[in-house]
């Protein structure tokens, strides 16, 4: 935990909580690197099953912290190689959460912009409430939301993605709901709420078959269909071979409830 960070565990559950609301929990430096701890650290800790990422105050997260990259136009290079620190460490984090071996859950309250609306996307879910907007605004800016694109282009079609990298528009909750950038809209008093009990429901199944159907989801989907369906193959067969399908299997088979501790 930091001053710009929160971190909150509950059983097999993390909830990360942005909470620098003074610059609208941007991605500053210190974000970027309070945010890369915490899940490098949930990385190692096996016992944890679910990583929620929500923000406390006015936005989600307002992106990146505009004033600190400023900051740097005085520095010898203008600021080049700071830049280069910045936006490098910053997908090395949206990789890491795209990638986490934990179930990454979004709990977007307010606006989304920028990176920030490139966090929602990174995570495997994103809940909202109606209050919740989202845009990719650098545009207007004369600095193009290339990095965030890469989250959102993978996230919703590329007709939307261009739309909303374009317009640098502000959009509400029921478009991004529309365009699959969120799952659900959630009434803002009981978005907490919905996102806990998701959590606590994913994190009683079996973590096990969730390591293999992870990466194998982000690997088929740039495969053709015939190599998709001979490395899905291959993984289901690995997976079989592994004790919680075993158990899985038989507990469905014997009607009873399965036990997914280790063999």
């Amino acid at each position: 935990m930091t001053d710009v960070l929160k971190a909150q565990r509950q059983g097999a559950v993390l909830r990360l909580t942005l909470a620098d609301d003074p610059t609208r929990n941007s991605l500053s430096e210190k974000m970027i690197a309070a945010l890369t701890q915490q899940f490098n650290l949930a990385a190692e800790d096996q016992t944890l099953r679910i990583i929620v990422v929500a923000g406390e105050g006015t936005a989600f997260s307002s992106g990146h912290n505009l004033k600190e990259l400023t900051a740097h136009r005085e520095d010898y290079d203008q600021g080049q190689a700071y830049f280069k620190k910045i936006f490098e460490s910053c997908a090395s984090l949206m990789t890491t959460v795209a990638q986490h071996r934990c179930v990454t859950i979004a709990e977007v309250e307010g606006l989304a912009s920028a990176a920030g609306c490139q966090l929602v996307a990174s995570c495997d879910f994103a809940y909202a409430s109606e209050k919740a907007k989202f845009c990719t605004p650098g545009v207007n800016i004369g600095l193009f939301c290339s990095t965030p694109m890469v989250a959102l282009s993978r996230s919703i079609s590329p007709r939307h993605a261009r739309e909303m990298l374009l317009s640098g528009a502000i959009y509400d909750a029921h478009y991004a709901l529309r365009v699959g950038l969120i799952n659900e809209i959630t009434p803002h008093d009981k978005l907490t709420a919905r996102v806990n009990a998701i959590a606590d429901d994913i994190a009683q199944k079996s973590h096990t078959a969730i390591q293999y159907g992870k990466p194998a989801f982000d690997a088929q989907l740039n495969l053709s269909l015939e190599d998709a369906y001979a490395d899905c193959a291959s993984v289901m067969v690995k997976n079989m071979m592994d004790h919680s399908a075993r158990e899985g299997i038989s507990a469905v088979l014997e009607k009873r409830k399965a036990d997914w501790s280790p063999a």
